[in-house]
């Protein structure tokens, strides 16, 4: 994977019954299928992070996570394929009681394993303190010199490569859309947005704090979060949504997955059919990838007798 190529993504247009009753037309930018595992998102808030580690001449990267986490597994794979040693500090110090249980049932440390990352298993209220320069200075200690990614990969670095996601011929869309973490994707997106363009983010987490988080990187206002469509915080989610992101494939032969961008799809379906885009709107939604964690994901719903995302 070339980290000095910029990557451009499809924009395959959705056609569904609530689109062409309202007249309205969505595309979905997919970002998914960059890469296997370095890919939507996780590519474009890697890729100057990894350049900035090469002009620190640092030959460690180090970034936190939790066991089924996206960036995690792109850090590992994204590090290995650039030439670094790569360190996960993973929340849940049970996981490291047996590791080659948690190797086996857990599909993401063991693809971030076998490209090499170290894991640094902490219990969750150690995990807490992660941005502590205290905290900072242990790993230090134990590891020496390392480049740090933020959990979720959002810095400055980050939010220069999701400016990349846009490109000229995205200029005709009225709205951007986009699912929110870190909220580092959607700043790189409002950076990159023209000035007739709104952008809507549907954040994965409950509470506001993500409004603070997002101004530090934009100065635009052409923007909004839409809070209703978090099903409960981050990781939650209910029948409804699994069973939307399974008709979904069916529908469109475009998987989502429950976290971000089935919530985000979701939601703009919800907003379409109440009426909330006027008629011929053109809306571009980003597949920030994340597949991989489907599996996990369908495990946790295996084990509850629940439905799973076909």
């Amino acid at each position: 994977m070339d980290f000095d190529k910029l990557y451009t993504s499809e924009n395959q247009k959705i056609d569904l019954p609530i689109l062409e009753e309202k007249n309205v037309e969505l595309f979905i930018k997919r970002e998914d299928l960059i890469h296997p595992f370095v890919s939507g998102n996780k590519f474009r808030k890697l890729k100057y992070n990894i350049q900035e580690a090469k002009n620190q001449n640092k030959d460690v990267l180090l970034t936190f996570g939790g066991a089924f986490s996206n960036h995690i597994v792109a850090t590992a794979v994204a590090g290995n394929l650039s030439g670094f040693k790569t360190i996960g500090v993973i929340r849940g110090d049970e996981l490291a009681k047996d590791l080659e249980k948690t190797l086996a049932t857990n599909s993401t440390l063991r693809e971030a394993h076998k490209n090499g990352m170290t894991f640094e298993f902490v219990s969750r209220a150690s995990y807490r303190d992660k941005s502590k320069e205290e905290f900072i200075n242990q790993l230090k200690e134990k590891f020496g010199d390392f480049y740090l990614i933020p959990e979720g990969g959002t810095n400055e670095f980050a939010v220069k490569g999701c400016e990349e996601i846009l490109t000229k011929d995205d200029a005709n869309f009225d709205y951007i859309c986009s699912a929110v973490g870190t909220g580092g994707t959607i700043s790189g997106l409002i950076n990159a947005s023209e000035k007739h363009q709104k952008i809507i983010g549907f954040p994965a987490l409950k509470g506001d704090f993500l409004v603070d988080e997002i101004k530090q990187f934009v100065k635009k206002r052409n923007w909004n979060l839409q809070t209703n469509y978090h099903f409960g915080g981050y990781a939650k989610y209910n029948e409804a949504l699994i069973e939307f992101i399974s008709n979904f494939k069916k529908e469109t032969d475009v998987l989502l997955d429950p976290i971000y961008t089935g919530k985000m799809l979701f939601g703009i379906l919800d907003l379409v059919d109440k009426n909330q885009f006027i008629e011929n709107t053109k809306i571009l939604a980003i597949h920030t990838g994340g597949i991989q964690g489907i599996e996990g994901f369908n495990q946790k719903l295996k084990r509850k007798g629940q439905q799973i995302i076909q």
